[in-house]
């Protein structure tokens, strides 16, 4: 099945080869988990601050168990800070 990899600020160098605007088609077996899928693509758990799956946010202590879906759009975002 496929999912959307969109991986943003700081993350966009964790993509793989292929990525358009910081979004790229990847290939995952079927129950494949969030934190599975960022694993593969060596994207440390500290840095991966806001996590969603279809717009809908995906606490921390979720992204073990929430499996993707084929069409899913698995989007994160590094802390910022601003001021």
């Amino acid at each position: 099945m496929q999912v959307q990899l969109k991986l943003f600020a700081s993350l966009s160098r964790f993509l793989p080869e292929g990525a358009v605007r910081n979004v790229v088609p990847v290939r995952v077996e079927e129950g494949t988990s969030i934190r599975a899928l960022l694993d593969r693509y060596h994207v440390p758990p500290e840095h991966c601050h806001l996590v969603l799956v279809n717009g809908v946010y995906q606490a921390p202590e979720a992204r073990d168990t929430v499996t993707l879906k084929d069409g899913d759009q698995l989007a994160v975002w590094p802390p910022v800070a601003g001021g």
